[in-house]
């Protein structure tokens, strides 16, 4: 960066005298305005915004702006750092609002979808159809094969607790519950 005089003699830059220059495309003179502004610039935003993140790119936009308005800047409506911070707050403020209504468009989207009344009614009589099936089905089997299928799989009994509870031998249960479940997987049409 080349240091002018005012630097070397420790004299901060003149705000209104960088803008000028910055009107006509000195970078040199945007990058000491960037230090001379960025500071305030920054806290501003950041106590509008509150996210870090958010803000460092709101101060961005900022200095982007001034960069690209710099010579429309005119010193009688106000001094360089009023019109930064002018531009700080309306885009933090922007920012803010935008974000709020982002969230609340979500809200509303998000409680607008929330317990839709036709998909549970679907779900309930796709439900109550498979359950009156499958008590269909269960009447094909014999009677046997029935009360070995409602104690296993309704019952949650193991094959040997069937076998004990019916006082049958275990591989007469298993192959009772076998018999059943081919004839239920038949009657269901499952592949």
């Amino acid at each position: 960066m080349r240091r002018t005089r005012a630097d070397a003699e420790g004299v901060a830059p003149d705000p209104a005298e960088l803008m000028r220059r910055v009107g006509r495309g000195d970078e040199s003179a945007f990058e000491r305005l960037y230090d001379v502004l960025i500071g305030p610039l920054f806290g501003s935003i950041r106590r509008i915004v509150r996210d870090p993140a958010q803000s460092e790119e709101v101060a961005q936009e900022v200095m982007v702006e001034l960069w690209r308005s710099a010579a429309r800047y005119s010193a009688e409506r106000g001094s360089v750092l009023t019109f930064a911070m002018t531009l700080a707050h309306r885009r933090a403020v922007d920012r803010v609002r935008s974000a709020q209504a982002s969230a609340d468009r979500e809200d509303h989207v998000g409680r607008r979808d929330v317990g839709r009344p036709f998909d549970e009614v679907a779900e309930q009589v796709t439900t109550r159809l498979e359950q009156e099936q499958v008590r269909r089905c269960l009447g094909t089997l014999t009677e046997l094969q029935r009360e070995s299928v409602m104690l296993a799989y309704y019952g949650g009994r193991t094959y040997k607790e069937v076998g004990e509870l019916l006082d049958t031998p275990l591989g007469t249960i298993k192959t009772r519950l076998r018999d059943g479940l081919i004839r239920l997987r038949d009657c269901l049409g499952v592949a």
